[in-house]
């Protein structure tokens, strides 16, 4: 059991003066697939060179082996050697060795995304998605810890994809950490590109939170997918007609997927997900996120009949492909309501969708040694999934996109995806359908924070604050968002009792702009009375302004731009002079490197006027700047939304979109 004093001084050291002994593997641990074995001789050669710069040189003899057979071993190199000795998980912020506050926040959030209980593969400091990384090895981490531990409050610690650049000097306005994940030349922006430059050591996927710090477990996405459920739910049943005894059937446990089912128990319907890994089913198991495991078929099939005539509401993991799942549906005439898929297919060929009819311990050795060979059976398997629902839809299922690159795959892939026009997809992205016109044209998005102290007292009395602060403005909202403040007061007055938190005392839920400042000033003047410690407010990077992914969160923008990437680079710099404690900007969360550009802040409240401020100024442009967007691309919610905002908001001037009549566009001569 390490000490707080011991590990405040391990963290203090970084790098450690003596060469650690080198450390076995654990047996038990998840382990991060196999990359591929993409560089040349000269590559590794150069990625052995970068990862010996960190040490000193009478280690290089003894390193140089270890970590050339980590290459050959994992495809990366980790550095196992120097995992601190210490349990990671979030401590109280006032057990982190720190010369001001904030730069304890952020190792509070760090070691968080690094909890065994949060992250997917811990070894491997990959959060979620398969290789979300928070760092792309140790050294990065004890470094990173030890530049946080000597941050005063006018230095900036730049990281360079996981890499602690240095401390820089700043000013107490300035962010105390910039972070930048994948930032490439676009044309060096494909798949392969990423499993070259980062087995190289010099760029890594920081997905969305996980390389932002600010993931917090699978309820960071719960909410959002409860929502989206329920919403859809909403416009498939008849009035008056609940979700019980109706099929949601989808897939993936891993990491942000692994909310699948939470959110379907909220939800009150009856939800398959399959997952082919069984210890990430077997995880969310122990942690209460799913009901039920089944690895049976014939088991399955019976189950869900039964829990269809019984109305029940219960979750099932099935421990194997989706695929079956779908095509034995079919044939038992099983109906299923609403479909969807969160496997991480932004990265098909290196673990993060897994072929039909083939093992889980053959597919990775595919994925290492047979790379080709992999390639082109998950092909085939999306065309196969591609197909079983196509013929479950043809019954009336409502299948939606969940942003996780499924049916941009399943067209490259050939699968029968695409609408009569050969452009569109035939099924919406869920954002398109619901999460787009019902909230981010809004202005309601992913709101969260973290109580720094650990003591869940502080998270109830956080929980009693937003409700308090979302039934008042309910009193005066408009019409239009109405639904979105019912089913978010409901939400938090019933998180406690949803068992939500893995890991650090941490809430989420969707708040426009002024439900996002009114809740943190309240928490901070709750923090200023000694009610509660202090606490970090952050955000999905799925939000209304953070993200431009023309597949995802930006997918129901309609005049051409969903393209274009200024909303999310305006949106980092933006929060960065306006008070954010540290800000991140990312390539490829979500969906996909080269698809997808997303940005991210953190920001300490420490009941100060000057967190009032920073609250105020910051908050105001996070959600706005996505709004004025999506108003400019002529979303009719978006300008609703914009107008009220200047309205309230005297020096907020947006430039607003002049309609166009059709009849003018249809007779022209083209």
């Amino acid at each position: 059991m390490t000490s707080i004093s011991q590990f405040q001084q391990q963290i203090k050291q970084g790098i450690p003066a003596e060469l650690p002994a080198a450390k076995p593997y654990p047996a038990d641990a998840n382990r991060a697939p196999k990359r591929k074995d993409i560089l040349s001789a000269e590559e590794k050669q150069l990625a052995v060179r970068n990862a010996l710069r960190y040490f000193p040189k009478e280690w290089h003899q003894e390193l140089a082996e270890e970590f050339l057979q980590e290459l050959k071993d994992f495809g990366r190199i980790y550095m196992y050697r120097f995992k601190p000795n210490y349990e990671l998980r979030a401590r109280s912020i006032s057990d982190y060795p720190a010369k001001c506050e904030q730069a304890a926040a952020i190792m509070l959030m760090i070691d968080n995304n690094l909890d065994p209980a949060v992250a997917q593969h811990p070894e491997e400091l990959i959060t979620y998605g398969g290789n979300g990384a928070v760092f792309q090895n140790w050294a990065q981490y004890l470094l990173a810890m030890k530049y946080l531990s000597e941050m005063e409050s006018d230095q900036t610690l730049h990281l360079y994809s996981g890499h602690p650049m240095g401390l820089f000097p700043s000013s107490k306005d300035a962010p105390r950490v910039v972070v930048t994940n994948g930032m490439m030349i676009p044309n060096y922006s494909k798949p392969d590109d990423w499993e070259k430059f980062n087995a190289l050591g010099v760029t890594q996927y920081g997905q969305m939170t996980a390389g932002s710090f600010m993931y917090i477990g699978p309820q960071g996405i719960v909410h959002g997918t409860t929502i989206t459920v329920m919403n859809a739910f909403r416009k498939v049943l008849a009035k008056g007609e609940t979700a019980k005894g109706k099929i949601f059937l989808t897939a993936g446990l891993g990491g942000m997927s692994g909310a699948q089912p939470k959110a379907g128990n909220i939800a009150n319907c009856i939800t398959v997900c399959a997952e082919v890994n069984s210890k990430a089913a077997i995880k969310r198991h122990q942690q209460g996120w799913v009901d039920e495991l089944i690895d049976n078929m014939d088991e399955l099939i019976a189950r869900v009949k039964t829990a269809q005539q019984q109305q029940e509401v219960v979750s099932i993991a099935y421990i194997g492909n989706v695929v079956d799942v779908w095509e034995s549906f079919d044939k038992e005439d099983i109906f299923v309501h609403l479909g969807s898929d969160q496997t991480s297919l932004h990265n098909p060929w290196s673990g993060g969708y897994y072929p039909v009819g083939i093992s889980y311990e053959e597919s990775n050795r595919l994925i290492r040694e047979e790379p080709d060979v992999f390639k082109v059976k998950v092909q085939e398997t999306l065309k196969r999934h591609a197909d079983a629902v196509n013929r479950h839809t043809a019954k009336g299922t409502y299948f939606f996109d969940y942003g996780n690159a499924f049916l941009l795959e399943a067209s490259r892939a050939g699968g029968d995806v695409m609408a009569d026009n050969g452009i569109d997809f035939k099924y919406p992205s869920y954002v398109q359908d619901i999460l787009g016109p019902m909230c981010f044209d809004y202005g309601f998005g992913p709101f969260r924070w973290v109580c720094t102290s650990g003591n869940s007292d502080d998270l109830d009395k956080t929980d009693a604050i937003a409700a308090e602060v979302l039934e008042r403005i309910m009193l005066e909202s408009p019409e239009e968002i109405q639904q979105q403040m019912q089913d978010n007061i409901t939400w938090i007055k019933d998180a406690k009792q949803n068992k939500l938190v893995v890991g650090s005392q941490a809430r989420i839920l969707y708040a426009d702009a002024q439900g996002r400042i009114e809740i943190a000033k309240a928490f901070n003047d709750a923090i200023n009375r000694g009610e509660i410690g202090p606490v970090v407010l952050g955000r999905d990077h799925h939000d209304v302004s953070g993200t431009d992914s023309p597949f995802r969160e930006t997918s129901n923008i309609y005049d051409g731009s969903r393209f274009t990437a200024d909303m999310a680079i305006h949106n980092v710099i933006g929060d960065s002079f306006r008070g954010a404690t540290w800000v991140s900007i990312h390539n490829g969360g979500g969906v996909g490197w080269g698809e997808v550009t997303n940005g991210g802040f953190g920001m300490l409240l420490d009941g100060s006027d000057d967190a009032e401020r920073r609250v105020q100024s910051m908050l105001l442009f996070d959600v706005n700047n996505g709004i004025a967007r999506r108003s400019w691309a002529r979303n009719e919610e978006a300008d609703f939304a914009i107008r009220r905002e200047m309205a309230r908001t005297p020096k907020l001037k947006v430039t607003l979109a002049n309609r166009v009549d059709d009849d003018i566009l249809d007779n022209l001569s083209l």
